[in-house]
């Protein structure tokens, strides 16, 4: 069964403003089952990323995540970005639960070619965690746009020196997948960084 509005992907309009990035509120197709893909969300109570290689999903997510990984989308992605991911590597995580330390101001690293965050979560209750993409590196509230945290809401953007991004402190169930195109050198790194992230907090818990 196929989940994602590739139509809605499609004609959804970049920004150049400040960075290219272009935002879909809702990617879902409309006959989906919200409630069976937050069931089959992996239960993460603990913050930071985890690589998908370390935790078990249920069917749903992997179905997503394999259209997220697919062909067709990184094709959108290419087309929208001008850019060749030939070459590039993909890493896929996933966030459960976000730390009041979270979300202070930063660019991605320098790694990496794009990021695509979608996030799923149903009733948010509270906009204190919603991204924000900034038109610079020191006031949450000089914000380009504000992405909502709500279920299929989708944020792709280009990594710049100026992709400046954060949120307000928020504590408890965020759920996100997050998608890194990088580049081929730097993959190795990127991986063993969040599988060792993963490893040491099962160990630890």
């Amino acid at each position: 069964m196929q989940l994602i509005n590739s139509d809605k992907l499609s004609k959804a309009t970049v920004n150049k403003d400040f960075f290219p990035f272009f935002h879909v509120k809702n990617i879902f197709l409309d006959n989906i089952n919200s409630d069976l893909i937050i069931k089959d969300f992996p239960d993460i109570t603990d913050g930071g990323s985890f690589h998908i290689d370390t935790i078990s999903s249920g069917e749903s997510i992997n179905t997503l995540i394999n259209e997220l990984e697919s062909k067709e989308f990184k094709k959108i992605l290419e087309t929208k970005f001008e850019v060749n991911l030939d070459e590039a590597k993909l890493a896929t995580t996933l966030r459960g639960y976000s730390r009041k330390k979270d979300g202070k101001i930063h660019t991605d690293s320098k790694t990496k070619i794009l990021t695509v965050l979608l996030y799923l979560n149903l009733n948010w209750p509270d906009s204190k965690g919603n991204l924000r993409l900034l038109k610079g590196n020191n006031d949450l509230e000089d914000y380009i746009i504000e992405i909502p945290c709500t279920f299929g809401s989708l944020v792709a953007f280009k990594v710049t020196n100026e992709c400046w991004h954060g949120f307000k402190p928020y504590e408890g169930k965020r759920l996100s997948v997050q998608l890194n195109y990088i580049y081929p050198e730097a993959l190795r790194t990127h991986n063993l960084r969040h599988r060792l992230s993963s490893f040491l907090k099962s160990i630890l818990k």
